[in-house]
C-alpha cells in the first residue's frame, strides 16, 4: 500500500502575521487616542483650533520677534518708548534674562566664590542620579553618602568659614540656589518626619497619638506664609536675650515641618489601605512591631501613595517662592526684584522674566512627575499574574 505524508496535525508553528493596518501605526494611535468617539473627535477639533490660534502668536513672541542680545533696555523697547527697535515690536526680551542669568542662579553670592555652589550641585547630582537608577548597585552606600555625608560637605562649601573658604552669609544667597536648597532639605526632612508622624497618629499610645494629631492639625490649619512669618519674626521673641538663629535656617525648618504635616496624612492614607491580613501574617511569623512596620507595611504603603508623595514634593518646590514674605529671594523673588532695574525697564521685561521663572519651575516639577510615573509602573506588581 502506498504511503503518503498527509497529517491531520500541524508539525511546525505557523509564521507570525502582521497586525491589521488599523491596529498599528500613526492612524491606529490617532483613532484610539483622539478620534475614538464623536465627543473625542469634537474635543480634538476644538483643541486643534485653540492651538492654531495661540501657538503662532507664542512662537512669534518667544522666538521670531524676540531680542536675544543687548546691554540695556533700549534693545527691548520700541522707538516710541525710546529704544532702537522698530515701532510696534513686541517680542520677548531674552537679553534681560541673559544679562541677569548669573544673578537669577546665585543671587548676591560672591562672583569669585560661585564655583563652590556649582561644585556642591555637581556632587549632589553625582550621588542622586545613581540612587534614582534601579540597576545601579550599592544603594545603601549611595544613600549614606547622599543623606549622611553630603549635607556636611554642602554646608562647608556653601557657608564656608572652614578649610580656608571665605564665609558667605545666607543673606547674600538667592535665586535658584535658594529654591533648590529649600526644596531639597524640605523633601529630605519631610518624608521621614512625615512617616513618623503618620505612625504616631495611628499609635495605640494615647499621649503619642494626641501629640501627633495636635501637631498635624495645627500645621495643616494655617497657610505656609503664617508658618514662615512665625519662624522669622515671632520665634526670635521667645528666645533668651542675645540668642538668635539664622533666618535661612528658620525658613528651612518652617518649610520642612509644614511639608511634614501634609506628608503625614499622605502616608497615613497608605497605611490605612493595607489589609489587616498583612499585619496578621507578620504576627504569625513572630515579627516585632518595628520589623512588621519596616519590612511588611511601609514598603507596601509607600508604593501605594507615590502620587501623593510626589504631589506634596511638587507643591513644596513651588511654595518656596513664599520665602519672599520674610525678605529672602528665591528664583521668582530675584526675578521680580530685577524688574525695578531702570537699566532694563521695558514693557516686555516683566513678562519675559516671569516666563523664564515659570519654565524653570515647570522643568523641575515635570521631571519629578515623570520619574514618579516611572516608579509607579516599575513597582506596580501587586495585581499582576
Amino acid at each position: 500500500m502506498e504511503q503518503t505524508n498527509l497529517a491531520y496535525a500541524r508539525t511546525e508553528m505557523a509564521a507570525d502575521e502582521r497586525p491589521p493596518s488599523k491596529e498599528q501605526g500613526v492612524v491606529a494611535w490617532l483613532r484610539k487616542n483622539l478620534f475614538a468617539s464623536v465627543p473625542d473627535t469634537i474635543l480634538t477639533l476644538v483643541g486643534l483650533v485653540i492651538v492654531a490660534m495661540i501657538l503662532p502668536r507664542v512662537i512669534d513672541w518667544a522666538f521670531i520677534n524676540a531680542q536675544w542680545t543687548g546691554t540695556d533696555r533700549s534693545y527691548c523697547a520700541t522707538v516710541a518708548q525710546g529704544g532702537i527697535q522698530p515701532d510696534g515690536w513686541s517680542g520677548a526680551c531674552w537679553a534681560f534674562v541673559g544679562a541677569k542669568f548669573q544673578q537669577f542662579m546665585f543671587g548676591q553670592y560672591p562672583i569669585d566664590q560661585r564655583w563652590r555652589v556649582m561644585l556642591a550641585g555637581a556632587i549632589f547630582l553625582a550621588l542622586l542620579v545613581p540612587l534614582l537608577i534601579p540597576s545601579v548597585p550599592r544603594k545603601l552606600l549611595n544613600a549614606v553618602l547622599l543623606f549622611g555625608v553630603f549635607p556636611f560637605i554642602a554646608f562647608a562649601l556653601l557657608v564656608g568659614g572652614v578649610f580656608g573658604l571665605p564665609f558667605v552669609e545666607t543673606a547674600r544667597w538667592g535665586g535658584l540656589m535658594v529654591t533648590l536648597v529649600l526644596s531639597i532639605v524640605g523633601i529630605s526632612v519631610s518624608l521621614p518626619f512625615g512617616i513618623l508622624l503618620a505612625l504616631g497618629r495611628r499609635s495605640k499610645l494615647p499621649v503619642i497619638k494626641l501629640v501627633c494629631v495636635i501637631f498635624i492639625e495645627t500645621i495643616r490649619g494655617v497657610p505656609l506664609v503664617t508658618v514662615l512669618f512665625m519662624a522669622s519674626v515671632m520665634f526670635p521673641l521667645f528666645l533668651p536675650a542675645g540668642m538668635t538663629f539664622d533666618k535661612f535656617l528658620r525658613a528651612l525648618i518652617g518649610v520642612a515641618i509644614f511639608a511634614a504635616a501634609y506628608m503625614a496624612e499622605v502616608v497615613r492614607g497608605g497605611l490605612q489601605a493595607i489589609p489587616k491580613g498583612q499585619y496578621e501574617g507578620a504576627a504569625s511569623l513572630g515579627l516585632t512591631y518595628w520589623q512588621t512596620t519596616g519590612l511588611v507595611i511601609l514598603p507596601q504603603a509607600l508604593k501605594l501613595v507615590i502620587p501623593g508623595i510626589v504631589n506634596t514634593f511638587i507643591g513644596m518646590f513651588k511654595d518656596t517662592s513664599l520665602v519672599a514674605i520674610i525678605g529672602m529671594f528665591d528664583l521668582l523673588g530675584i526675578v521680580r526684584q530685577n524688574f525695578s532695574d531702570a537699566n532694563w525697564a521695558s514693557p516686555q521685561t516683566p513678562i519675559t522674566g516671569l516666563v523664564f521663572a515659570g519654565f524653570i519651575f515647570w522643568l523641575f516639577c515635570f521631571g519629578m512627575s515623570r520619574y514618579s510615573i516611572y516608579m509607579e509602573r516599575r513597582l506596580d506588581t501587586g495585581h499582576k499574574r
